[in-house]
């Protein structure tokens, strides 16, 4: 680089010859970017004398507009003055509008647990555990204990494990809540004091300095150099510059200056409470997996409903079975037809899945979200903080030169002309530009210094040059300002170019700041010098992280669509978009509510918001509108944000993720927080998250399997031999598979490439044809043994008091025998459901695969020692015990066949047949959906989705728990709600008549 310290010609300074009297030259507006002109304070539209004190006169549009009306008028309809409210005035209006403070409704644990008990997969096992010690009574036997303990233990370890998990989930209300301001310095009855900030009321005056919380939005009546980092509720990457009049949101920091103002809306009516609202609103969506597990929950129901039906016609009313004998046959379809431990095992796998998400640095917050993370078709992200640095920097590749020195030298003179303590953000970065902050103030010796001001818009340094000993004088600040001080080579052709530069910048969001250069004769700081000099242009962007531009592009590699969603300016987003190679088709927030132009391509907004790569200048609402919107054309949404502004979205969204460095209120209200910077963690996520759901994948359809399995083959043997299996045996094959089948847990799968979703059609075709095929070599098993005597004429094998064949069709050692042989070739099928391609072509973990066969080992020993006489079963000889097992292991092989073929014909047609309806859907409404078909409706979903809703009403009733909390409200502009309800609530209880 050039040595500034070098003097240089800068261009002449010779007196030019006088022109032509020539027109007055018109001013040069330069449009720099965030310097528009602002709209001015407005009165109302009608005489004030017509505007009565109610919400239909104060918040008519048509009267008066309350965002933009002159503080004199904020003063009159809030009924205050600039000396504050009275002590009582403050009381009446604390009645009236509650406290400044967020409240959300706490809900009763006992309660709480009480509901993991409430569901359609909960019932079954519950009328199993009523059967077991209620119905089975009478013929001089008493209840069955056994099955009963082993049910309620089951019941009672899936409800703890679900209500540790819900109990432990972040409080996003309670984060936003702690973030507001404890204290407030407000003026009643003349006298300034400080009082907790839950008392302020609409109509207080307040007032706040550098450093402090702002404790309620407000209207300003007095401001002295106010800059507020809003950049947690707004998203907007600097700090705002207010005057008298503006409004400040609640919860934002005042980073410059003091000011008094106007509260005009505290607690859940303030900017920072609307997002309140949305986070802590009640969902009507059911979750996910909850989704899931209802469709799951129902299939199984119904095939048990079907076969128990069929079993009471056909015991009772054709076989004329006694009553104890005919229940004991139904708690078998019960106990072994219901995938009992599904919300365990489902529940284990999560969290095993979790722990290993968290050696990525992601903390699973909501464990189910993990299983929606997989299937996540679009990842909507916050700019500021997430996708950019939020560090203001020094575009270098942009930089612009008007005189003889290079970029280097205007970096290094405009970080002469900046603070190096206490610092604003442009300070900051141009300080920060030159690497090692020292040569700021290297080789210079500091003579006069004026900080920026909003009045003169710009910085200016007097130095001496300690290696020439001579003075001279730097300034940056504003285009206009700035141009107008340089009187040495300022010409048309110069304030042209400059002219371009600064629209260029502004187009692409970049902030434009000038630097201009002159030397002082003499030893005099305060002398004039031979005029300023426009030396260079620098562009100051908030940068991309340096990961991002990888992991967007990882994510459309795993089938994941990136939007920007920002509350930053239109043109910022444009410029980042580019950037990162996210595009530029990006819309103001504004499109969300007027729709599409008339005459633009898109035919409605869900086809405008499907195809836009952003949004910019959004509110909360918006955000959480857009996410809504998507997730209403079928897709899953996941939203990274780090400020409390991101909170509702984080929610509202299917996986909410909060980036390192993010809010409390962001953290609380997300499912994944990452500890780690950058977005590039995600990428791991949906890896991570891709595997878990293919473990859980393999286990819906082995559960499945089993149910019809079970349900079918007893009931069919029961119809066509009336073989009376045992109940407690059935539970116990169901504890050692879901004791084998957690180990899925750390299962080896592979992640899919695209975005994973429930196929149940496909699931239940799976299940149906295994467990159809499982059913057969049972029934041809107890066929073999009850018909013929070839197990004994081949092996010798006999059974009870030396029988060669089951005369007998409830022979105990039958029972053992049936028992075994449905114990492994169950389990078995784990190995099959969890492959693509043969069994033997994906290998287990080790943990599968000792734990199948340590189960067997049981099932083994059970087999040969069990002589247990209350389950009505007795030990077989090793020679049976040998027979099942070549049994099992020539049906077991056919199974992958069966995989194929289902493959090949029903799955094949059932995708076609899905891919053709949503191809038809689209074309019918013009906008595409996604294929997700998990999505579809539940019979039982309502019961998961409201799990609670019955035992809440009941709560009340008796006392439980208290209802707190404001109640959510229609999406709409922040704008207005605010100011709406304090003239609705002032309306209806006026501190004074109307004049």
């Amino acid at each position: 680089m050039s040595d500034p310290q070098v003097e240089k010609e800068a261009g002449s300074t010779e007196p030019a010859q006088a022109p032509a009297p020539a027109p007055e030259k018109k001013k040069r507006e330069y449009k720099d970017f965030g310097h528009d002109e602002e709209e001015k304070p407005t009165h109302a539209k009608v005489d004030m004398s017509q505007i009565q004190l109610k919400a239909e006169d104060l918040y008519d549009k048509e009267k008066v507009d309350l965002e933009t009306i002159v503080v004199d008028d904020v003063f009159k309809l809030l009924q205050c003055d600039e000396n504050g409210l009275t002590d009582e005035e403050a009381n009446r209006r604390l009645e009236l509008f509650g406290p400044n403070k967020l409240e959300n409704e706490e809900q009763n644990p006992f309660l709480q647990f009480l509901s993991f008990m409430w569901n359609p997969l909960s019932w079954v096992m519950e009328a199993a555990a009523l059967v077991a010690i209620a119905l089975s009574n009478g013929e001089h036997r008493p209840p069955d204990w056994e099955d009963f303990v082993g049910i309620v233990t089951l019941l009672l370890i899936n409800s703890a494990i679900g209500f540790y998990e819900e109990r432990n989930a972040g409080n996003a209300v309670k984060a936003l809540m702690d973030s507001l301001a404890p204290k407030a310095k407000v003026k009643r009855a003349g006298q300034w004091r400080e009082i907790e900030s839950a008392n302020l009321v609409p109509g207080d005056m307040i007032s706040f300095k550098i450093g402090d919380i702002v404790p309620a939005d407000c209207r300003l009546t007095e401001a002295i150099n106010v800059s507020i980092d809003q950049a947690a509720l707004t998203g907007e990457s600097l700090p705002q510059s207010k005057k008298l009049g503006d409004q400040c949101f609640s919860g934002s920091t005042c980073k410059q200056g003091e000011a008094e103002g106007v509260v005009i809306s505290t607690g859940p009516n303030t900017f920072f409470g609307r997002a309140a609202n949305l986070v802590g609103q009640d969902d009507d969506t059911t979750g996910h997996l909850q989704k899931i597990l209802a469709q799951i929950g129902s299939f199984c129901l119904v095939v048990i409903g079907i076969f128990v039906l069929a079993e009471i016609f056909c015991l009772y009313a054709g076989f004329r079975y006694s009553y104890r004998r005919g229940l004991d046959n139904i708690l078998v379809l019960l106990i072994g037809g219901i995938p009992i431990a599904m919300p365990t095992v489902l529940s284990v796998t999560l969290a095993v899945g979790a722990q290993q998400l968290a050696k990525y640095k992601a903390i699973v917050t909501r464990i189910t979200a993990i299983e929606e993370l997989a299937a996540v078709t679009i990842l909507c992200s916050d700019k500021t903080g997430t996708l950019t640095t939020n560090k203001l920097t020094i575009d270098r590749d942009t930089i612009r030169t008007y005189g003889p020195f290079s970029a280097e030298d205007v970096v290094l003179l405009a970080a002469y002309a900046s603070r190096t303590e206490n610092q604003d953000a442009i300070d900051q970065c141009v300080v920060g530009a030159l690497g090692d902050a020292s040569r700021a103030r290297a080789g210079i010796k500091l003579l006069d210094f004026k900080p920026f001001n909003p009045v003169d818009k710009r910085t200016e340094i007097t130095y001496r040059e300690e290696s020439t000993g001579k003075l001279k004088r730097v300034t940056k600040g504003m285009t206009g300002i700035i141009i107008e001080l340089c009187t040495r080579n300022k010409t048309e052709e110069l304030e042209s170019r400059l002219e371009a530069d600064v629209e260029e910048f502004a187009q692409r969001g970049l902030r434009a700041l000038a630097v201009a250069y002159e030397e002082v004769d003499g030893d005099d700081p305060e002398g004039e010098g031979n005029g300023f000099e426009l030396i260079g242009l620098l562009a100051i962007f908030d940068p991309p992280r340096d990961d991002t531009k990888q992991t967007i592009d990882d994510a459309l590699a795993l089938g994941v669509k990136v939007k920007m969603v920002t509350g930053d300016q239109l043109a910022i987003a444009k410029e980042t978009g580019r950037r990162l190679g996210l595009g530029d088709h990006m819309y103001p927030a504004k499109v969300l509510k007027d729709g599409p132009e008339p005459g633009s391509r898109f035919k409605n907004l869900d086809e405008m918001i499907l195809d836009a790569d952003g949004f910019a200048g959004v509110f909360p609402e918006h955000k959480y509108e857009i996410v809504k919107r998507l997730q209403a054309l079928g897709h899953l949404c996941a939203m990274t944000g780090d400020g409390a502004n991101d909170a509702p979205a984080l929610s509202r969204a299917n996986v909410g993720i909060a980036v390192e460095g993010a809010t409390d209120a962001a953290r609380s209200a997300a499912d994944i927080v990452l500890t780690e910077p950058g977005l590039s963690t995600i990428v791991h996520a949906i890896r991570g998250s891709r595997i878990i759901f293919q473990r859980m994948r393999n286990y819906a359809i082995y559960a499945c399997a089993v149910t019809i399995r079970i349900v079918v083959c007893f009931s069919i043997l029961a119809f066509a031999f009336k073989f009376d299996f045992p109940p407690f045996m059935v539970l116990i094959i169901a504890l050692l598979n879901d004791g084998t089948i957690m180990t899925l847990s750390v299962d080896r799968v592979l992640p899919s490439n695209s975005p994973d979703s429930w196929d149940l059609a496909e699931i239940f075709a799976f299940a149906l044809a295994y467990g159809l095929y499982l059913t057969l070599s049972t029934i041809a098993l107890v066929a073999i043994a009850i018909r013929t005597t070839w197990f004994y004429d081949k092996f010798g094998v006999t059974l009870h008091n030396g029988a060669r064949q089951a005369l007998d069709h409830n022979d105990p050692q039958l029972h053992t025998i049936v028992y075994l042989q449905v114990a492994i070739i169950s389990q078995a099928l784990i190995f099959v459901t969890r492959s693509h391609g043969f069994f033997f072509m994906e290998r287990p973990s080790v943990a599968l695969f000792a734990a199948f066969c340590l189960a067997q080992l049981v099932s083994s020993i059970i087999a040969a020692y069990g002589n247990w006489g209350f389950t009505n079963i007795e030990a077989v000889s090793g020679g049976w015990i040998g027979i099942v097992w070549v049994w099992d292991i020539v049906w077991f092989f056919p199974l992958d066949l069966i995989k194929f073929a289902m493959k090949a014909t029903i799955i094949k047609s059932l995708r076609a047949r899905h891919n053709a309806a949503v191809a038809a859907q689209t074309a019918e409404s013009g906008v595409p959906m996604t294929r997700t078909t998990s999505r579809a409706a539940s019979v039982h979903e309502s019961l998961y989705s409201n799990r609670v809703s019955f035992l809440r009403r009941a709560a009340r009733k008796v006392g439980f728990g208290q209802k707190i909390s404001m109640k959510p409200e229609e999406l709409q502009r922040f704008s207005s709600i605010q100011a709406a309800r304090t003239g609705s609530v002032l309306a209806r209880h006026p501190s004074r008549p109307n004049a």
